[in-house]
């Protein structure tokens, strides 16, 4: 598996990920409306190759097919973060959450913050990071359970 950085012929692969991870894993935790609205038809309702050619995008690679990705953003803030729903739980996402908190690191950030939906906050409790707030938020008509979650960084690397 390579982890590396976002190129803009990743997009459709980025794209069709999101989509299927969120049909098919976040679907445990949220109602078909929620899961619908979340991640429309419309694949491109986002434009994946803007959004995640301006952040530090990092994509695991296997055998040419994407399996994962997650979004830094300067300030700290991890946006999407999702692990095809083929490859869950094989130290896919542990790999590029590492990527990420040493970019952090790189970049002199004092920590890290995200809006992690209830599938994903344990995987974000088990790389240190606390719950903030219990959250509701709405997408298109639909509203949803997510917690603001934060890692301070140590004075040690990852």
């Amino acid at each position: 598996m390579l982890i590396r950085l976002f190129r803009s012929e990743d997009t459709a692969q980025i794209a069709q990920l999101f989509q299927d991870t969120v049909r098919q894993v976040n679907i445990r935790d949220y109602s078909k409306e929620q899961v619908t609205a979340w991640s429309p038809d419309n694949i491109y309702f986002r434009d994946w190759s803007k959004i995640c050619s301006s952040r530090f995008t990092y994509v695991a690679e296997q055998n040419g097919k994407i399996i994962g990705f997650g979004e830094l953003e300067a300030s700290g803030h991890i946006d999407c973060f999702y692990v095809h729903y083929q490859y869950q739980r094989q130290g896919v996402g542990r790999k590029i959450y590492r990527a990420i908190e040493n970019k952090a690191w790189e970049l002199n950030l004092i920590s890290l913050f995200t809006e992690a939906s209830i599938t994903a906050k344990p995987f974000f409790a088990s790389r240190g990071f606390v719950v903030k707030e219990q959250q509701k938020v709405s997408c298109r008509g639909q509203t949803f359970t997510n917690y603001a979650m934060e890692k301070l960084l140590t004075t040690e690397l990852p």
